[in-house]
């Protein structure tokens, strides 16, 4: 017997020869597409149906059988490198309140019906990208924000913004309980980047913390992939309730520094910036950006600066 069907067998055992409800399972191993092993794993754990916290960690696109879908109970799901195809029969998961997903490969007719699904989430994390979510140019990001009614905490690669294209620059609909909004991977150079932020923030009228890591090598775009920061374009927008900003990787690429002014300006009530710079960056250019931002008008009297 392998290494791999020994590791199989004792985790199988333990959990066939468990005799009361298991409320957590988590799982993190390379998978490689679909794996009999895991599939009876989910099988067993459905079949009990007392799951509430899934956590499916996987190296090798492991594709979600049928069973996966009848784990009603659940309310935290985790997944990462997890193939999701249409499911019919699926009715949804009535509980779940935090969906986190990284690297997810399905179409984007399938992760809205999964959204749509989950009429009590409050968190979200879509930490994919154009790359593994497929079927792009039939939903907008109108379409989108429709399926997160209740989103308190939202969490996403900038990228997405290349699964619904065009932007416009409103949307008809709002994320009223929005409170927190982290973007991962944000290239400020890229000329849908900053106003996919700004459609965000502009659709988040009660936002009280926004974080951005920035992915500091802007080179990898064509010139013609990329654009400016007009801040005279979007004069109405006021965060009248963000008290905190922190952006990690900070380059002082033109568009950063001016998203950072634009943030300062339209703030009243903020009371914290952090700004972590680049490791690249040398002692001076640090002081001078420090210096910029210390000096820049801001609409609040009562935030702290902290640039680093």
């Amino acid at each position: 017997m392998t290494r791999r069907c020994k590791l199989f067998y004792a985790i199988y055992q333990v959990v066939i020869m468990h005799q009361g409800p298991i409320h957590e399972f988590t799982l993190s191993m390379r998978a490689d597409g679909s794996c009999v092993e895991i599939d009876h794993i989910l099988i067993h754990l459905s079949r009990k149906n007392t799951v509430k916290i899934l956590k499916l960690d996987f190296i090798g696109k492991y594709k979600l059988p049928v069973s996966f879908f009848s784990l009603h109970q659940l309310t935290d799901l985790y997944l990462n490198d997890c193939a999701i195809d249409h499911q019919p029969s699926f009715n949804g998961f009535g509980s779940l309140t935090t969906l986190h997903l990284q690297e997810i490969h399905i179409c984007v007719k399938e992760l809205m019906r999964l959204l749509l699904s989950c009429p009590l989430l409050k968190r979200l994390a879509i930490l994919s990208d154009a790359g593994t979510i497929n079927g792009i140019g039939d939903i907008t990001i109108a379409d989108f924000i429709k399926c997160l009614p209740g989103i308190e905490y939202l969490s996403l690669s900038c990228l997405i913004f290349l699964c619904f294209p065009p932007l416009p620059k409103e949307l008809p609909t709002t994320m009223v309980h929005l409170k927190y909004l982290r973007m991962e991977w944000v290239w400020f150079r890229h000329k849908y980047v900053v106003p996919f932020l700004v459609l965000l923030i502009r659709s988040s009228p009660n936002l009280e913390k926004l974080k951005l890591e920035i992915f500091p090598d802007d080179d990898l775009f064509e010139e013609s992939e990329t654009g400016s920061f007009p801040r005279k374009d979007y004069p109405d927008i006021m965060l009248k309730h963000l008290t905190e900003l922190e952006i990690l990787q900070f380059g002082n690429a033109d568009n950063e520094m001016d998203f950072v002014k634009f943030i300062l300006a339209k703030s009243p009530v903020l009371k914290k910036v952090r700004i972590l710079l680049w490791d690249e960056i040398d002692e001076d250019e640090k002081l001078q950006i420090s210096k910029i931002v210390r000096s820049s008008p801001r609409a609040s009297r009562v935030v702290k600066l902290n640039v680093s």
